[in-house]
């Protein structure tokens, strides 16, 4: 079990990620068609990143007891998979929040409902 600790803390992690995503009406709950092209794309980009680096013996599988040990490619961990989910997945939560904190989306949406406007009054 000790070997999947990192593979589980990312699914985890991916979850707190979605419900973030599900409360705020972030990334998939705003367009899931856009963010169905755009967060395998991000992923893509990094893997590829990751094979150039590994080609060019920039970057290297480390060794720990907390991975599972199950390789998608030379150097390449089945965990470097969810971990760039993550990040791009984080990535977009973080920008489309902060797009809407910059734009007043929030404030907006705070001032209607204390004011009872938005609740057919």
């Amino acid at each position: 079990m000790i070997g999947f600790s990192y593979l589980i803390a990312l699914a985890i992690s991916i979850t707190g990620m979605v419900l973030l995503d599900r409360r705020f009406g972030l990334f998939f709950w705003r367009d899931w068609r856009r963010a169905s092209v755009v967060l395998p794309l991000g992923v893509a980009f990094f893997l590829v990143w990751d094979v150039f680096g590994i080609a060019l013996g920039i970057f290297f599988r480390g060794q720990t007891e907390f991975m599972t040990g199950l390789l998608i490619g030379p150097e390449l961990p089945i965990e470097e998979v969810f971990f760039l989910t993550l990040l791009s997945y984080n990535t977009m939560n973080a920008y489309t929040a902060a797009v809407d904190l910059l734009g007043g989306r929030w404030s907006r949406r705070a001032s209607v409902a204390s004011t009872g406007e938005g609740a057919g009054g």
